[in-house]
């Protein structure tokens, strides 16, 4: 598989039904052994939940996520349904609320990683968006960026130039340029125009952005660059702002833990300890509590001091 970064892999040996069984024998009766269900839950993937709920609803004629939600409560009933849901479910469905509140990050984790989407995603961002933002919203929707083979220099050049033009040096910023050559080009192509931005402007291309465009376009194409940049660092930097300081934002934690945990965690991982001088575990640990916190600690796979 093209991924093989993730903390949890498939577990052998597998057994669906005898996890079933486990699991309903947790659930059954007085109280919940919740210490079973996060077990069996935070160390089986994606594709084997998906066998245990199939393998839970015939041997019990039950469903196991309405199970799950009737026994387990707060942010710890989240997160072990969000780990049933099948992987690109979870993303469209966490990609819908987040157009809805406007969540940057998941809405650009999204476009980053996935291109499995409902058909009514586009008509959401339709009803729900407008303008530029809404515009670079479907661009990067379609998933339909350049093949990454080979970097084309004179290319490069131009579309720096283009972008330095259409910046830069206008009065008033060519948001349109902005928006094709971000949401299209191939990302080893848009990390060489980055640099020759850096060496015809003096700028940063997110310096530009910052000052050139404003509100949730703003957002969006910053929050693109740092992906093109380095997805594992786009995707430590979110986990980090959703733990720091006062209160935790347990959708957006609970979002990235289970969505990157089969695709780059251990990526993740080595740029929140180089960029933040603390691991991940460590801030986990004195973030959460509970149930809540054991598994999700068992999802970040271990600690990296």
């Amino acid at each position: 598989s093209q991924y093989t970064r993730g903390t949890v892999t498939a577990f052998a040996p597998f057994d669906a039904r005898a996890d079933a069984e486990a699991l309903r024998k947790a659930m059954k009766g007085m109280g919940t052994d919740e210490e079973t269900v996060l077990m069996i839950l935070t160390t089986r993937n994606n594709a084997q939940r998906q066998e245990i709920a199939s393998a839970f609803k015939t041997l019990f004629g039950r469903d196991l996520v309405d199970d799950l939600k009737s026994e387990l409560t707060g942010k710890f009933e989240t997160l072990m349904v969000s780990l049933m849901r099948p992987a690109y479910i979870f993303d469209a469905h966490a990609l819908k609320h987040a157009i809805k509140v406007r969540g940057i990050n998941v809405v650009v984790s999204g476009c980053c990683s996935f291109a499995e989407y409902e058909a009514d995603l586009e008509d959401k961002i339709t009803g729900e968006t407008s303008g530029h933002f809404q515009r670079l919203l479907v661009v990067l929707l379609q998933a339909n960026r350049d093949p990454d083979v080979g970097v084309d220099e004179a290319l490069v050049e131009q579309d720096a130039q283009v972008l330095f033009r259409a910046g830069e040096l206008k009065w008033g910023t060519d948001e349109e340029k902005f928006i094709t050559i971000l949401g299209t080009r191939s990302i080893s192509h848009l990390r060489r125009v980055f640099d020759k931005y850096m060496t015809i402007s003096g700028f940063q291309i997110e310096e530009t952005i910052d000052r050139e465009t404003s509100g949730d376009l703003e957002k969006l194409l910053l929050a693109v660059v740092k992906c093109v940049r380095s997805v594992p660092a786009y995707f430590a930097e979110t986990l980090y702002y959703s733990m720091k300081g006062a209160g935790t934002d347990d959708d957006t934690l609970i979002r990235v833990m289970v969505s990157r945990s089969e695709v780059d965690l251990l990526d993740i991982r080595r740029e929140f300890r180089k960029n933040f001088a603390k691991s991940l575990y460590q801030m986990i640990q004195k973030d959460t509590s509970g149930d809540y916190r054991k598994a999700l600690l068992l999802l970040c796979g271990g600690d990296d001091d």
